[in-house]
C-alpha cells in the first residue's frame, strides 16, 4: 500500500498526516507514509487543493482534514 499526504506543510497538513498515522495503528498496519510538500511534485500527482490524502494513487481526500475514524474506513478495503 502506498499512501501520500499531500500538501505544502501547513498546520492541516500535518494534521491529515497524524490522523493517517493513528488510523494505520489502528488498524495494526505499519505501511510508511510519505509526505508530498513540494509544489512540483504535487501538481505532477494531479491535486489541486491541500491537505489531500492519496492511497495506490487514488485520491480519496481533498482540500480537508479527515478524521482518524474515516481514515481507517476509507482504508480498510485496501487491506483485504
Amino acid at each position: 500500500m502506498d499512501i501520500k499526504v499531500i500538501g505544502a506543510g501547513c498546520d492541516k497538513c500535518g494534521k491529515l498526516y497524524t490522523n493517517t498515522l493513528e488510523a494505520l495503528s489502528e488498524l495494526g498496519v505499519e505501511v510508511p507514509v510519505e509526505k508530498v510538500e513540494g509544489l512540483m511534485e504535487i501538481v505532477s500527482l494531479g491535486v489541486m487543493s491541500s491537505p489531500s490524502l492519496m492511497v495506490d494513487g487514488k485520491l480519496l481526500i481533498a482540500g480537508r482534514i479527515a478524521s482518524k475514524g474515516e481514515i481507517v474506513d476509507l482504508l480498510r478495503p485496501y487491506l483485504s
